[in-house]
């Protein structure tokens, strides 16, 4: 049984550490606030940019684009870039987008693929390396610190367009977290290389179901190959912006319950040590008159 000491000291620690949770809590809500604007603020840009694209693609004829519309004529190589935070103390973030890649990973394993894996933080390597440590060629660190910048996700897509025109690799897809709440999450797999056109071409009207015509200038091609690298930037960057609200508020919400826990913990550690503290005080008292009687 542990001494009254032994519990006033776990009841100080667990106050201490209750005190740690909250503030980082309190912390990732004020940030959770600002990073759900900015990835609230980057859809209609990113999903307008693939419509473009799709629209571009339908107007030049399809597959007989350029390369990064195309692509390679085969889809033997395949890069998978799993995206985590940095840090941990984020609830089941980080292991949710492990899983999926895991899972993604071994798919295309079974389709016979070749895989290679880039991590954009570091809690993606920890995860991955111990079963896919061979596969990972790179790993990226800071992206979102002190915040998610487009240039970040600009030298991101850099380093994948310049794998890509080196023939390192054929089909690239990102592995993140979207942003619905901040108690949900919703673990999302997206090809960015070449660009996934959708089955309809994109509709520009929102009358009838019409469909907009438009001339272009310079030609559709020329077009798509100024708007395809900006577009592998325009969705590396919106999947930086939707993974770091998704950890802001998966933080605050494991945070939130770490200090709820830490109280109920505080308190059964006192009901206990005033149970163990009346027991010596109890004990104490027989042991006065046990022998006052015995005199």
């Amino acid at each position: 049984m542990p001494s009254l000491k032994d519990l006033r000291n776990r009841i100080n620690s667990v106050k201490s550490t209750r005190k740690i949770t909250s503030a980082m809590k309190m912390v990732s809500a004020a940030k959770l606030r600002r990073a759900q604007e900015q990835a609230e603020a980057g859809r209609p840009y990113a999903d307008r940019m693939g419509r473009m694209i799709s629209a571009l693609a339908a107007a030049a004829g399809g597959g007989n684009g350029p390369k990064l519309l195309a692509g390679t004529g085969s889809e033997q190589v395949q890069l998978v870039v799993v995206m985590t935070a940095d840090r941990g103390l984020c609830g089941g973030f980080n292991s949710s987008i492990a899983r999926l890649a895991r899972q993604a990973i071994r798919r295309l394993q079974g389709e016979g693929k070749q895989v290679k894996v880039l991590c954009v933080g570091r809690k993606g390597r920890d995860a991955l390396r111990r079963e896919f440590g061979d596969l990972i060629i790179e790993t990226i660190e800071g992206y979102n610190r002190p915040s998610v910048a487009f240039q970040t996700a600009n030298d991101v897509a850099g380093r994948l367009l310049t794998m890509f025109d080196d023939g390192e690799f054929d089909v690239c897809s990102l592995i993140f977290n979207r942003f619905q709440s901040a108690m949900t999450q919703i673990g999302t797999e997206s090809q960015i290389i070449p660009a996934r056109i959708p089955e309809a071409a994109a509709d520009d009207s929102e009358d009838g179901g019409l469909t907009a015509l438009y001339e272009y200038e310079p030609d559709e091609e020329a077009i798509l190959e100024a708007l395809l690298p900006r577009n592998v930037a325009t969705q590396v960057y919106s999947a930086m912006l939707e993974n770091n609200a998704s950890e802001h508020g998966a933080r605050m919400t494991a945070m939130d319950s770490a200090t709820r826990n830490a109280g109920d913990m505080i308190d059964r550690l006192t009901l206990n040590y005033n149970r163990t503290r009346q027991a010596a005080i109890t004990k104490e008292l027989i042991e006065i008159i046990s022998g006052a009687e015995a005199l």
